[in-house]
């Protein structure tokens, strides 16, 4: 039973305006700041224009479209198209009200205990902090009982451009109904968007599969999305979450018990991933072994969708 609240329903005030973190606000959303320093008679106006949209469901059709920047990654060649992030800049107001969705939203999540505790990506009170602590406690767990520990760190592929649709039922389990998920079907259905280059656009696409990447939203829904995958984890075994990147460990005075527990997890998480439309990242994928014993011992090899997961 999932604790209900007016608020998930009720029109925002003023106060659920006024409490966005300007400081927050990147440089695409300069806009914000004019948005800020209306007059008050201005600010009533938009308050009562966003009110209606959430009390309607009527989303409007400009707030579907963004414009993409793509965003070369460091130390990467910028004459691959794939290492570029796709950035994706929209209407400065459906911003001020995502994030007015959003708070209702991670408000909700956080109540009901749905996200897992195991997940430390943009949460309050979280960090990757909390990882390295239990990762290194862990290993010298293992150490201190003359043990083997061997991890499995993956990262996942073109995280937000490869689900859509099922993060819709997602909400719906999560016991979420009436306005907030009918908005967020909006905000995700018909999207198009231009890719900008300098001064130069491209044609209008429409975004079949994916979410804005650089909203807000996107990033709680992607952290909804993700959530279910701690379940493929078998009894025993650890793991831990940041956003998309995760890591799976055994330890054992025996090689091939954690090969065994390992490979079981693996299997599970490549299903998993078909279920859910994610793909892990080859190149990204890999098992270390931790380990102060200094007789010969053979490597665990695993495999993962049948390609050996690299030991470093």
């Amino acid at each position: 039973m999932f604790y209900q609240s007016k608020r998930l329903i009720t029109v925002y005030t003023v106060s659920d305006f006024f409490s966005l973190d300007v400081r927050k606000v990147t440089v695409a959303e300069g806009r914000f700041l004019l948005l800020k320093h209306l007059p008050n008679d201005a600010q009533l106006t938009l308050l009562n224009i966003l009110n209606n949209v959430w009390a309607s469901g009527k989303f409007p059709t400009s707030w579907c479209t963004s414009t993409v920047i793509p965003v070369p990654k460091p130390g990467k060649d910028t004459s691959d198209p794939s290492n570029y992030r796709p950035i994706a800049l929209t209407s400065c107001i459906c911003k001020v009200m995502e994030r007015m969705i959003n708070s209702r939203l991670v408000w909700y999540l956080e109540r009901n205990k749905i996200i897992s505790p195991m997940q430390c990506g943009f949460r309050k009170q979280r960090s990757t902090t909390d990882h390295l602590v239990r990762l290194e406690s862990f290993v010298r767990e293992a150490f201190a009982q003359r043990q083997h520990a061997v991890g499995v760190f993956f990262d996942l592929e073109k995280a937000y451009g490869t689900w859509k649709f099922g993060i819709l039922r997602d909400l719906h389990n999560a016991g979420l109904r009436g306005r907030l998920p009918l908005f967020i079907e909006s905000f995700l259905k018909n999207r198009q968007f231009y890719v900008r280059l300098g001064s130069s656009y491209s044609d209008l696409f429409n975004q079949e599969m994916g979410v804005p990447q650089g909203s807000i939203l996107s990033v709680t829904l992607f952290g909804l999305k993700i959530n279910s995958l701690v379940k493929a984890i078998f009894p025993g075994v650890e793991c831990s979450l940041y956003v998309d990147n995760f890591l799976i460990c055994y330890r054992s005075k025996h090689i091939h018990i954690i090969k065994h527990h390992l490979q079981q997890c693996l299997n599970k998480l490549a299903d998993w991933a078909d279920t859910n439309g994610f793909k892990f990242s080859p190149s990204k994928t890999v098992c270390i072994h931790f380990c102060k014993l200094h007789k010969p011992h053979p490597e665990s090899i695993l495999l993962l969708n049948g390609t050996p997961v690299p030991v470093v």
